[in-house]
């Protein structure tokens, strides 16, 4: 099956903590602390894979976890890093976070990387909290939480030109006619469920040509998958626009045809609307194809460049594919896509937001949120110093003057602490 789109979490792994542990050794009653720091958490990077061609894997498996940092030990001797995950996608893959709908990145070259979410650093050991003034440390930090977000993967085919038309027009004929691609075909509308692509050489040239399922009225709103199809067309840079001239189905009228599938495009995207076209008049071998060309020709008129062509015997290809590929010559490369970047886990963040509600105070800020997810509440000293963070950054000062009192809730991040004016939480 053909999947071109998914839904998953991934979260990046934990930082390990740091542990609290002094030197024991004969001879040395008074050894220092000697605790060591946790490692970091594994990364969550994106990997393009060329062998890759669909995004079906996604389908079984929803969530991705990095592995998290190793605690630190006695002796100074810090936690291992945590491996980080790498998840392959195939070529033309775009990435957003679903919460804000940032586009985090657009994978298109093999080998091209993109991490995701980044691990959470590793908490100090009490080694490191000796100082002058403080020759015994009985304080350690927990592993900073990793990264995590829900991301929508969408994969949107990488091909210079697009095929499009309505159903059964022969544009899966014309694919397996110019490449190596074997598309299913028969003589039955939508015989066409996914994209296809095939590679098409003319002269000592190659571009990548895609047969994209027939489009519909109401193809923009959605109706027979068109937006499912039309995403593939958004990285093309020419469409071959494939009429059947010879109106061979029930109801069908080429001009109208022309017409319609111009307005499914402008509707679904202006960029498409905008895109060259060469029209293709297939099926040219059979009967009133050229009467039909020529009241087709008529009006359009002059100026609009028409190649009729018969998919099936062969007859007018040849010319179709030098036109197209001296308008591939003339338009230049795709644009980059512009992505967003995590931002650096080392630049600290002094910033807060305080919202009350009722006796509930919400604090939100990304320094204080990572500064208590690595506090150890469960140590006395980790309790003073994180009292004396907040006092320093002004937060404390802005609690009383919110007119906080005894027991009120005070919640950073995912950490609920209660309020006591002697100093404690």
């Amino acid at each position: 099956m053909f999947y071109d789109q998914a839904k998953i979490f991934v979260k990046a792994g934990d930082g390990g903590s740091g542990v609290v542990s002094f030197r024991r050794e004969k001879h040395v009653p008074r050894g220092g602390p000697d605790g060591g720091d946790g490692g970091r958490g594994g990364d969550v990077i994106f990997l393009v894979d060329p062998g890759l061609r669909t995004l079906l894997d996604f389908r079984y498996q929803r969530h991705y976890k990095a592995e998290r940092g190793r605690h630190g030990s006695g002796a100074k001797k810090h936690g291992a890093a945590g491996d980080d995950l790498i998840i392959r996608v195939p070529p033309g893959t775009i990435i957003r976070d679903t919460k804000t709908d940032a586009l985090m990145a657009d994978l298109i070259h093999p080998g091209q990387q993109k991490t995701v979410a980044r691990g959470g650093r590793g908490g100090r050991g009490n080694a490191r909290f000796l100082s002058n003034r403080h020759r015994v440390p009985r304080i350690s930090e927990k592993g900073e939480p990793g990264e995590e977000r829900w991301l929508l993967l969408e994969l949107k085919l990488l091909a210079d030109v697009g095929l499009v038309g309505y159903p059964n027009v022969g544009k899966s004929t014309l694919l397996s006619r110019v490449s190596a691609a074997k598309p299913k075909i028969a003589a039955y509308p939508f015989t066409t469920l996914t994209p296809n692509l095939g590679m098409v050489t003319v002269g000592e040239e190659n571009f990548v040509l895609a047969d994209i399922p027939g489009l519909i009225e109401g193809a923009h709103q959605g109706v027979g998958l068109g937006h499912e199809f039309l995403r593939h067309l958004e990285r093309t840079r020419l469409l071959i626009h494939v009429i059947n001239m010879a109106a061979d189905l029930e109801g069908r009228d080429p001009i109208q045809d022309y017409h319609s599938i111009n307005s499914q495009l402008l509707h679904y995207s202006e960029k498409l609307a905008t895109l060259p076209q060469v029209l293709a008049a297939n099926k040219m071998d059979l009967p009133q194809a050229r009467e039909n060309l020529t009241a087709f020709r008529e009006i359009l008129g002059p100026g609009q460049k028409i190649f009729p062509i018969s998919a099936a015997t062969g007859e007018g290809i040849e010319a179709l594919l030098f036109r197209v590929k001296e308008l591939l010559g003339e338009l230049p490369p795709p644009e980059e896509i512009e992505t967003v970047t995590l931002e650096d886990p080392g630049v600290p963040d002094s910033t807060y937001e305080i919202i009350h509600t009722g006796g509930r105070y919400v604090i939100k800020g990304k320094g204080i949120e990572r500064i208590a997810a690595m506090t150890n509440f469960q140590q006395e000293e980790g309790v003073k110093r994180f009292h004396r963070v907040l006092a320093k950054m002004g937060i404390l000062a802005a609690l009383q003057a919110r007119g906080i009192k005894d027991n009120d809730v005070v919640r950073i991040g995912k950490i609920e602490l209660n309020y006591t004016q002697q100093g404690g939480k």
